[in-house]
């Protein structure tokens, strides 16, 4: 069954929302930690994203998590989870509404 890409992209991003830094009490997605995601042809998604830090003690789980609970979205045929680096993520990246919740703004 194929879905529209807009369409799986959103239902892709509210999945995100739900995934939260273990030691921050904010959505990965709101932290500014999902860099890209990509609709590839055949339901394929492609999500780059970063960590707070290297030594982040979710570096091994948070990508995993990701994985599993994209991957459980109805239509999608299959996941990649890249991590990345470049660039380094710092408290900018955050969205507005994440900066309010944790008294940054």
């Amino acid at each position: 069954m194929m879905v529209d890409a807009d369409i799986l992209r959103e239902k892709v991003i509210a999945c995100l929302q739900t995934i939260f830094d273990p030691e921050i009490p904010v959505s990965i997605y709101e932290l500014g930690l999902i860099y890209r995601v990509d609709i590839l042809p055949i339901n394929n998604v492609q999500i780059t994203m970063t960590l707070t830090a290297p030594g982040c003690p979710a570096a091994q789980s948070l990508p995993v998590e990701v994985d599993q609970k994209v991957r459980a979205i109805d239509g999608i045929n299959d996941v990649h989870v890249a991590v990345t680096w470049d660039p380094k993520w710092d408290k900018s990246m955050m969205s507005e509404t994440a900066q309010l919740e944790l008294g940054w703004l």
